[in-house]
């Protein structure tokens, strides 16, 4: 019979967390901070000069401060559940479910953007140009500001791990091998900062070229290209988190793991990513012995969670 600390080696625990969690969530609050505030000095305005491309702006802005509010809200659930023994695999891929809701909010978006400029086309507004030039500019510097916080967190990875080495012929290995990965909640809020900063910059391209050259057809075609834009960006992000939730095989690890493991021959093998830097694999081998499957495996950092199988 196995005795106490035997048995002990097998438990461990599933947080798949990324190695930067914890500071892109403060980023991901700090940005949600400022997109508020300057959400509100849009509205304002919008309605103080009477310019109606502001006032969208600033709804604009409102949508995605709810949409990194989600960010924030997916961090702070992911960190408190990470050892929830209700996820078979922690909550890593929380973050790319928030990724996935946020895309799908960006392309409601450019959809309402690319329609409304359509409108303004036939039916132009008047607009109070040199006054929402102004307050455009300072929402492109809160834009550039938060694009700056958030794009900080993309740098950030490290290296760390622990086994559990065991002798039985159905092995269980768990280690945290985490390679550079990617964060696809901070991702989307960095797309949704950057689709702000987008429209500002198509804005105040529209509003001087309505204030000194009188082309007031320059804001809704601007809105055009940039709803288009957007809605590529959405589309790029959905993909990508659709991927992740649906846990499609990473084929650059399995190709890894196939390399490594040379002439055996592989009855079976998933591999599927768990987190933003972590990902899982079962494979299942025939003539090998699962302590030299899992020593041939070693250097295959992403490897987070691997289970072996020996037939």
């Amino acid at each position: 019979m196995a005795s106490q600390p035997e048995i002990d080696a097998f438990a461990h625990e599933h947080v798949f967390l990324g190695a930067s969690h914890d500071e892109n969530a403060r980023r991901t609050l700090w940005v949600v901070a400022l997109t508020a505030v300057m959400m509100v000095g849009e509205i304002v305005a919008g309605y103080w000069t009477g310019s109606m491309a502001l006032l969208a702006d600033g709804f604009h802005m409102a949508t995605h401060a709810g949409a990194l509010a989600v960010a924030a809200i997916a961090y702070a659930y992911a960190r408190k559940h990470a050892r929830n023994a209700a996820y078979c695999f922690g909550t890593g891929k929380v973050g790319d479910l928030a990724g996935f809701a946020s895309a799908m909010a960006l392309g409601l978006i450019a959809l309402g953007i690319g329609v409304e400029s359509v409108l303004r086309l036939f039916e132009p507004t008047a607009v109070a140009f040199g006054e929402a030039a102004i307050v455009a500019v300072l929402g492109l510097a809160v834009n550039l500001v938060s694009a700056a916080l958030l794009s900080g967190g993309h740098h950030h990875h490290h290296h760390h791990h622990h086994d559990h080495d065991h002798d039985h012929h159905h092995d269980h290995g768990h280690g945290h091998h985490h390679g550079q990965g990617h964060d696809n909640n901070l991702r989307s809020a960095y797309v949704h900062v950057l689709a702000d900063a987008l429209t500002s910059v198509l804005a105040i391209a529209a509003l001087l070229a309505g204030r000194y050259l009188g082309w007031g057809w320059m804001d809704p075609a601007m809105g055009i290209v940039g709803a288009v834009v957007i809605a590529r960006w959405s589309w790029t992000l959905m993909r990508d988190t659709a991927a992740v939730l649906l846990d499609r095989t990473d084929t650059h690890v399995a190709e890894e793991v196939r390399e490594l493991l040379g002439d055996v021959r592989i009855l079976d093998l998933h591999v599927w990513r768990v987190g933003p830097e972590a990902r899982a694999a079962i494979v299942s081998v025939a003539g090998l012995d699962a302590d030299t499957v899992r020593a041939r495996l070693a250097p295959v950092h992403e490897l987070a969670h691997l289970t072996v199988e020996c037939r």
